[in-house]
């Protein structure tokens, strides 16, 4: 399968998640390496002081073209997703590729990785699990195929 998996730059377990999801035979997408000579959209290549921005400034920053470019790549990964696993703890972004990808019917789950704060809404997900291999078996029978996985 094509999986998206929403994350954060801050999240440390991420390259490890697409490591294994892609032992496990799916083609992920990493929004840190796109392609092999991508290391992905980053505010500061627009400003280095993007923390600071106020409103204005971040709209503006919108219509940058790094960062429309940055928007198309990860929304074209988006659109031809089969899966979007949404792993915390993570941001703003991921939380709407989440669900955006609900909204356009396409299976997902979420991924809890340490101490979360409770979210009603996490109920639009169709799968939530604090544990890798039982993405790897929704994603087997999200995909009608009968695999063991295991960390």
């Amino acid at each position: 399968m094509k999986v998206y998996v929403a994350s954060s730059w801050r999240n440390r377990t991420q390259p490890l998640v697409v490591e294994t999801l892609r032992a496990w035979g799916h083609e992920v997408y990493d929004f840190r390496h796109p392609s092999p000579d991508n290391h992905g959209f980053r505010w500061l290549e627009i400003d280095q002081c993007w923390e600071a921005w106020q409103p204005l400034e971040f709209i503006r920053a919108l219509s940058h073209p790094i960062a429309k470019a940055g928007f198309a790549e990860d929304m074209s990964a988006l659109r031809a997703a089969d899966a979007v696993v949404l792993l915390m703890p993570c941001g703003k972004s991921s939380h709407l590729e989440l669900g955006w990808a609900a909204g356009a019917g396409k299976p997902t789950a979420i991924l809890l990785d340490g101490p979360c704060e409770p979210e009603l809404m996490y109920k639009l997900a169709g799968f939530i699990t604090a544990n890798l291999a039982e993405i790897g078996r929704w994603l087997a029978d999200e995909e009608g195929v009968a695999i063991n996985y295991e960390v």
